[in-house]
C-alpha cells in the first residue's frame, strides 16, 4: 500500500504535466506549422510569379484586358491558387481573377503579406496572402497579389496534434509502466533512479545501458530526428539563390558593367556542315556546360578554336558570331589553328603531356621541344585576341584550364590592369609529380600572371603553393592563400564548379520518368523490369571505365541473381581520337566489353551496353531519368560534372549516385554511395546496394543531393569568382589613387 501511494504521488503530477504540456504544446506546434508552410507558399508564389512575369509583360499593354484575364483563368486553375491580382506600381488594382475579393485592396494585400502569418478568410475558408514583384526587361512593373488555398494545412494540423497526442500519451504510459515496475522491484531503486531524474541522468542510462532492449528505441528516434532536422533544413532553402540575374547584379555593382573575356580551347557551339546544311551542336564537355551559363548571364565576348567544318562559314569578317543561336547573348570570337599547331599544342604538349602529369593517371606524360614550341605560339596568338577584344585597358579575363597556362602572363604584359581569373578544371599534382616537366618554371610563372587562381579544392591549391615554393623564387603568404612573384600578386582559392539547375520551364517539358525509362528501354531492347545503371563519359583513361567494367562482371559474379536483370548502359563520347594512347584505351574496353557479355549474357540481354556515340544533351537527360544508379568512377578528376547532372535530374528523389572517392565531387555530395574504384571488390558491392537500396533511403539520399547542387549551383561558382575579382579590382583602383594624390 505504501508503495501504491508512492507511485499515486510520483504519477498525479506526472499525468498533470504532460496534461500542460500536451495543451500548450498543440498551439504553439500549430504556430509553428503554420509559418513552415507560409514560407513554403511565399517561395511558391515568387515562383509562380517568375513564370507568369513575362506573360504580364506581354499583356499588360492590352487596353481592354483579355490576355490578362485569360492568362490569370489559366494560372487559378491551380487547386490550390485561389485568386490573383495585378497591382500597380501606385498602389492601384489593375485587373483580377475571378475568385479575388472585392473588398481586399493593394494596400490591404500588402499588410498583410507583411504580418508573421500572412492569411485571411474569404467564403471558401483561410487564405495565404503573397504580394510579389513582377519584374520585366525594363524593371519592375507592378506587384502580384496570390491568394493560395490554406484548407489543406488545417487538415494537417489535426493530423499533427492527433499524432501529438498520442505521442505524450504513449510517453506518458511508458513511463508510468517503467516507474511502476521499477518501484515495485526495489524502493531504493527508485528512490535513487528519482534522484538521477532530477540530475538528469535517469533518461540516459536506461536507454544505453540497464536497458539494451530499448536500444532499437532510441536508435530509431535519433533516426527520426535527424529525418526532422534534414527536412527542417530543405524547407528554409539557401539563404539566396543564385541565378542569372543575382550574377548580372554582381557585375553591374561590384564590377560595374566591365567587359568579361573567356578564353578556351573547347567552343560552346560548333557549326557543321551536315548533308550540305549547316546544323549546330554542343560539345561534350563539362567546361562547356559550366562556362556557358556564365557567359549568358555576363554578355561577353567567348575566344576559342574554331573546330567545325562549318565554323568558318558563319562568321562575320572579324571571326565573331552571335550566340546562343537564335537568342544572341554573347560573342564568339573563332581562332583558327593549322593542323601542326592542333597536333603539337592541343593533341602533343597539353593532352599527351599536361593531361596524365596531372591526373596521375598511371600514364606516363610525354613532353617533346617541338610540342612546347607550338603550345607558347598557340598561347600567344590567344592572348593577343585577348588584347583586340577588349575595349577597355582593365577588362576581366577568364582563362580557362590547362591549354593556356602561358596566358596569363602573356595578357598581364599587355594589359597590365586587366583583372585576369584563371581556372584550372583539372587536378593539381604534388610538387614532385610536377618536376617532371621539363618547362615547369615556365608553367608556373605564366599561371602566376593571374589576379586570381582557382582550383576544385583546397587540397589542389594546396599542391599548387607547395609547387611554387619548390621551383620558384616567390613570396607565400599561407595565411592570405596569396603568392607574389615579379610584382604580381596572386590569389590561390578553390571554387568548386557545378552546373545550371533546370528551370521550372526546363523541367517541365521533360517526360515523366516512368515514359523516359519505358524509351529507353524499347530503345536498347530490353526487357519492362530491366534494372539499369548508367555511365556518361567520354573516352578518357582518367573516368574509370575499365574499372567499372570490372565492378559489373564482380557483382554479377558475387550476386548471380542480377543475371539476365541488370544492364550497364555505358555512354563514351569518342575522344582525342588521333592519340594513340586513347584508340588503345577504346579498343581494350571493347575487349573487355565483349568478354563480359558473352560470358554473362542470357537470352539476347547483354550486361554491358556500350554506347561509343556522342549523345545530345536531351537523350543523355532521358538516360539519367530512366537510370536505377548512375555510376561515376574517376580515377583521378578536377570535379566530374556528370554526378550533378544526374543529380538535378531526378525531380522524382529516386535513383542512386555510386561516386568515386577521387572525384572533387565526393567532397560536396556525401549523401552519394562513394567508393574506391581501384577496389572492384567495394564497387561491385556498393552497386547491389544501390540496386536494392529502399525507396525511402533513396529520396532521402536524393533530397540532400539536389539542395546541395540546387544552392551550389554554377552561378554560385561563378559570382564567388567574380565577386573576389570586384574586392581585388576595388583595392587596386583605391591604391591607384591614393598613389596619384600623393604623387601631386
Amino acid at each position: 500500500m505504501r508503495n501504491l501511494r508512492l507511485q499515486l504521488r510520483f504519477l498525479v503530477p506526472l499525468v498533470v504535466i504532460l496534461a500542460a504540456a500536451a495543451y500548450f504544446a498543440l498551439p504553439l506546434m500549430d504556430r509553428l506549422t503554420l509559418r513552415w508552410f507560409a514560407r513554403d507558399l511565399n517561395l511558391r508564389g515568387s515562383l509562380v510569379t517568375n513564370a507568369l512575369s513575362e506573360s504580364i509583360a506581354d499583356a499588360l499593354p492590352d487596353p481592354k484586358g483579355r490576355k490578362l484575364q485569360a492568362l490569370f483563368s489559366r494560372a487559378t486553375q491551380d487547386e490550390r491558387l485561389v485568386a490573383i491580382g495585378l497591382c500597380s506600381a501606385d498602389g492601384r488594382l489593375l485587373r483580377s481573377s475571378a475568385g479575388f475579393p472585392k473588398a481586399l485592396t493593394c494596400a490591404g494585400a500588402q499588410q498583410t503579406a507583411s504580418l508573421p502569418e500572412p492569411l485571411m478568410r474569404i467564403e471558401g475558408g483561410p487564405v495565404h496572402v503573397g504580394v510579389h514583384p513582377v519584374n520585366a526587361e525594363a524593371g519592375t512593373i507592378g506587384q502580384l497579389v496570390l491568394l493560395q488555398d490554406l484548407s489543406f494545412i488545417e487538415r494537417r494540423s489535426q493530423d499533427t496534434r492527433q499524432y501529438l497526442v498520442i505521442l505524450i500519451a504513449s510517453i506518458g504510459v511508458l513511463i508510468a509502466l517503467v516507474t511502476m515496475i521499477v518501484a515495485q522491484l526495489s524502493w531504493r531503486g527508485w528512490i535513487s533512479g528519482t534522484r538521477a531524474l532530477l540530475r538528469g541522468e535517469g533518461l540516459i542510462r536506461p536507454l544505453s545501458g540497464s536497458a539494451p532492449e530499448l536500444e532499437p528505441l532510441a536508435a530509431d528516434l535519433r533516426a527520426r530526428l535527424r529525418e526532422l532536422e534534414d527536412e527542417y533544413r530543405r524547407s528554409q532553402g539557401p539563404e539566396a539563390e543564385w541565378n542569372p540575374q543575382r550574377l548580372q547584379a554582381l557585375l553591374r555593382t561590384q564590377l560595374s558593367g566591365d567587359q568579361v573575356i573567356v578564353v578556351s580551347n573547347r567552343e560552346p557551339y560548333i557549326h557543321e556542315l551536315l548533308h550540305g546544311a549547316v546544323v549546330v551542336r554542343r560539345p561534350a564537355s563539362g567546361l562547356v556546360t559550366a562556362v556557358e551559363p556564365v557567359m549568358r548571364a555576363c554578355s561577353g565576348t567567348w575566344i576559342a578554336h574554331g573546330s567545325g567544318s562549318a565554323d568558318r562559314d558563319v562568321v562575320d569578317r572579324n571571326d565573331r558570331v552571335e550566340l546562343p543561336p537564335g537568342q544572341h547573348e554573347y560573342l564568339l570570337r573563332r581562332l583558327w589553328l593549322t593542323p601542326e599547331e592542333e597536333q603539337g599544342y592541343y593533341f602533343g604538349f597539353a593532352n599527351e603531356g599536361m593531361w596524365p602529369l596531372c591526373h596521375v593517371a598511371h600514364v606516363r606524360p610525354v613532353f617533346r621541344e617541338s610540342d612546347w614550341q607550338y603550345y607558347r605560339a598557340v598561347n600567344q596568338r590567344f592572348a593577343d585576341a585577348v588584347v583586340a577584344e577588349a575595349r577597355e585597358d582593365d577588362p576581366v579575363v577568364l582563362v580557362q584550364d590547362y591549354h593556356f597556362a602561358l596566358v596569363p602572363a602573356m595578357v598581364r604584359e599587355k594589359l597590365p590592369r586587366a583583372t585576369i581569373i584563371t581556372f584550372w578544371h583539372i587536378p593539381w599534382p604534388n610538387p614532385e609529380s610536377f618536376g617532371i616537366c621539363p618547362w615547369r618554371r615556365e608553367i608556373l610563372q605564366g599561371m602566376l600572371g593571374s589576379t586570381i587562381l582557382g582550383f576544385h579544392t583546397r587540397f589542389h591549391c594546396k599542391n599548387f603553393i607547395e609547387t611554387v615554393d619548390r621551383y620558384l623564387e616567390a613570396r607565400i603568404e599561407h595565411e592570405h592563400s596569396t603568392i607574389q612573384f615579379q610584382g604580381v600578386s596572386t590569389l590561390v582559392e578553390s571554387y568548386p564548379i557545378s552546373i545550371e539547375w533546370p528551370t521550372a520551364a526546363e523541367t517541365a517539358l521533360w517526360r515523366p520518368v516512368p515514359e523516359c525509362r519505358r524509351r529507353v528501354l524499347d530503345r536498347l531492347h530490353l526487357p519492362a523490369d530491366q534494372r539499369l545503371a548508367v555511365g556518361i563519359d567520354r573516352f578518357d583513361y582518367t573516368k574509370g571505365i575499365l574499372e567499372r567494367l570490372h565492378a559489373v562482371e564482380r557483382m554479377l559474379e558475387k550476386y548471380p541473381e542480377w543475371l539476365g536483370r541488370f544492364t550497364l548502359v555505358q555512354v563514351a563520347a569518342p575522344s582525342r581520337s588521333a592519340l594513340e594512347e586513347y584508340r588503345a584505351f577504346r579498343d581494350r574496353i571493347t575487349v573487355v566489353t565483349d568478354r563480359i557479355n558473352q560470358r554473362f549474357g542470357t537470352g539476347g540481354t547483354l550486361p554491358i551496353l556500350l554506347l561509343a556515340e556522342h549523345h545530345e544533351h536531351d537523350a543523355v537527360n532521358e538516360l539519367y531519368r530512366a537510370a536505377d544508379a548512375c555510376l561515376v568512377t574517376s580515377l583521378h578528376d578536377g570535379m566530374n560534372l556528370v554526378c550533378k547532372e544526374f543529380v538535378a535530374a531526378r525531380d522524382d528523389e529516386r535513383g542512386v549516385l555510386i561516386l568515386s572517392r577521387f572525384a572533387g565531387a565526393a567532397r560536396e555530395l556525401p549523401e552519394a554511395l562513394i567508393v574506391n574504384p581501384y577496389h572492384v571488390e567495394d564497387t561491385a558491392d556498393a552497386l547491389h546496394r544501390a540496386l536494392t537500396m529502399p525507396e525511402a533511403e533513396q529520396r532521402e539520399r536524393m533530397a540532400a543531393l539536389r539542395t546541395t547542387v540546387r544552392e551550389f549551383n554554377v552561378y554560385r561558382w561563378a559570382g564567388r569568382m567574380l565577386a573576389d575579382a570586384g574586392r581585388w579590382r576595388l583595392r587596386e583602383r583605391i591604391a591607384e589613387r591614393v598613389q596619384r594624390h600623393a604623387g601631386e
